[in-house]
């Protein structure tokens, strides 16, 4: 059994509600077909002004079996979507998913939100508590389409099928775009043990975000020195925004966190997830770009971090591996046993054989996944879960390491000895 931190752990930066619909490729079919959906219009960048356009989108991610986030005009176009399926009301957000893993093997959190209503009152677990900025209830549900691997929708001159399992998200949320920082969030940090940042990735206006990144700065001056800062980077509507954060963050970020989809998007190619050679050239073009203390790429086969500080997290690595996995498995209902039951899994052989081969190569701290069977896997939350497990494990001793890191890398830099 994982053994978790007492100390406080502060988890932002906004919540959702979410729309999880249950997958129907019968529908999907309908809908292409009504639509008059052809295969050579499939594009995941087509702006989603309507129904129509979201199941162009839904169907581009599915043919190549990729995932991601994208903005929708209006939650009109959500709601007329979700209508056509049974669909289960759950709360997401990075932050709220890695809190909900963490309450399941017993860590309380303290959750920075940006809004809330009776979804978000009746289904937060009791274990967390809240800073919030919002004023009022409000409701911009988020569109998960979770599909299936092997999964076959029809269209009108032709068909598509998802080679692997995975998810898309949805959403046109005001309170999450605008992000407004709780003016409680320096006194929760006070004592905090670790600070999660995610969220600014569906922010869309330089200058709001500019502005909001001051308030949060002016924040986490409050951490303690010791403070883990994680950031998961969670797939900018608008790329080049994220660089205005790292400019902003990067020097206090101790782990800087991304699935594989992310990845991608920034190196702006496919990287073959079991190729020692390609998954090496991309780490370490993927650091060059983000030279983060510790780069951490999450994928459904490996998760391995880069940087000078990558050693320090491997139990980080370790823990969020397995609780992503049970995730996977179980979904919502998994527990701290069940995490036991999954430690005990074979892992990746290909996934094994990239983590020999990035940390030869790289340098890198990696480990392989773990080999799950099951007939109905929960692709939805697993990178926010994996946050959790990696904040659940990430020890004292780790964060001390990085302080010392970077103790060293000042002295070098001013001349101190």
């Amino acid at each position: 059994m994982i053994d978790v931190m007492a100390e406080d752990l502060v988890l932002g930066l906004g919540g959702t509600v979410d729309y999880e619909i249950r997958w129907d490729a019968d529908v999907l079919s309908a809908l292409a077909e009504s639509y008059g959906i052809r295969v050579d219009e499939l594009t995941t960048t087509t702006p989603i002004i309507d129904e129509r356009a979201l199941v162009v989108t839904v169907l581009a991610f599915l043919a190549t079996g990729g995932g991601g986030e994208r903005f929708v005009l209006s939650s009109e176009i959500v709601e007329t979507f979700a209508a056509h399926f049974e669909k289960t009301i759950t709360l997401g957000g990075t932050g709220v998913r890695a809190g909900i893993a963490l309450d399941r093997i017993g860590v309380p959190t303290v959750q920075h939100l940006v809004s809330i209503d009776d979804n978000v009152r009746r289904l937060l677990p009791a274990s967390m508590s809240i800073v919030s900025s919002a004023t009022h209830d409000t409701l911009d549900p988020h569109l998960i389409v979770q599909y299936p691997e092997a999964t076959t929708v029809r269209l009108v001159d032709g068909a598509v099928t998802a080679p692997t399992s995975n998810r898309i998200i949805f959403a046109n949320d005001a309170p999450n775009r605008e992000m407004a920082i709780a003016t409680g969030l320096g006194d929760a940090l006070a004592d905090a043990a670790a600070f999660l940042v995610s969220g600014f990735n569906t922010m869309q206006d330089a200058a709001l975000l500019a502005s909001r990144l001051d308030d949060l700065v002016a924040a986490m001056r409050r951490l303690p020195r010791e403070a883990l800062v994680y950031y998961e980077d969670a797939g900018f509507y608008r790329r080049e925004l994220s660089a205005l954060v790292r400019e902003r963050l990067l020097e206090r970020i101790d782990v800087y966190g991304m699935n594989e989809d992310e990845l991608q998007e920034y190196l702006a190619r496919p990287v073959d997830l079991l190729s020692p050679a390609d998954v090496c050239a991309a780490l370490a073009d993927a650091h060059a770009l983000i030279p983060a203390r510790a780069l951490v790429v999450h994928t459904r086969y490996w998760a391995i971090a880069v940087g000078p500080a990558a050693a320090a997290h491997r139990a980080g690595l370790e823990s969020a591996v397995c609780t992503a996995a049970t995730r996977f498995r179980l979904g919502d209902a998994c527990t701290a046993a069940d995490l036991d039951d999954t430690a005990r899994l074979g892992r990746h052989p290909g996934g094994e054989t990239v983590v020999t081969a990035a940390e030869r190569e790289l340098g890198a701290t990696g480990v392989a996944a773990f080999v799950v069977n099951t007939a109905h896997p929960t692709t939805i939350g697993l990178g926010d879960t994996f946050v959790g497990g990696f904040l659940a494990a990430a020890p004292a001793a780790a964060r001390r390491a990085t302080a010392v890191a970077l103790d060293r890398a000042l002295d070098a830099a001013c001349g101190r000895r």
